[in-house]
């Protein structure tokens, strides 16, 4: 007896299964972009121009800076370029009160960044 898969069953059943894998999006009228909802645990979120915001959390006794984006995270190391000062070298984040910058290689550029009170 010859057994054969119809191409349209098979394409339909791997369409089915791929979608049903969380980090595949096949939805044509999404835009690929997800915001967090939250900000993540023991992280301060920075608001800046242009609407453009991220989350630092800090460790090691403010020696290290973790920076979470929606979509990444990067560990910044204090620099000795002053107080405040983290970098992992195209990335550099100064945190100095009101004055918080983030410059992310020449592209992304975060400034007057305003750290958020929790609610």
């Amino acid at each position: 007896m010859h057994f054969q898969i119809k191409p349209f069953l098979l394409v339909t059943t791997l369409a089915i299964m791929l979608t049903a894998c969380s980090s595949i999006n096949l939805n044509p009228f999404s835009t690929g972009s997800k915001e967090s909802a939250r900000t993540p645990q023991d992280a301060v979120t920075y608001v800046c121009d242009g609407n453009k915001q991220f989350h630092v959390r800090m460790l090691n006794n403010g020696n290290d800076a973790w920076l979470i984006y929606t979509h990444h995270e990067v560990s910044l190391s204090k620099s000795s370029g002053g107080a405040g000062r983290y970098s992992s070298g195209a990335i550099t984040l100064v945190i100095n009160g009101d004055e918080t910058t983030l410059n992310d290689g020449e592209k992304i550029a975060y400034t007057a960044c305003k750290a958020q009170t929790k609610k």
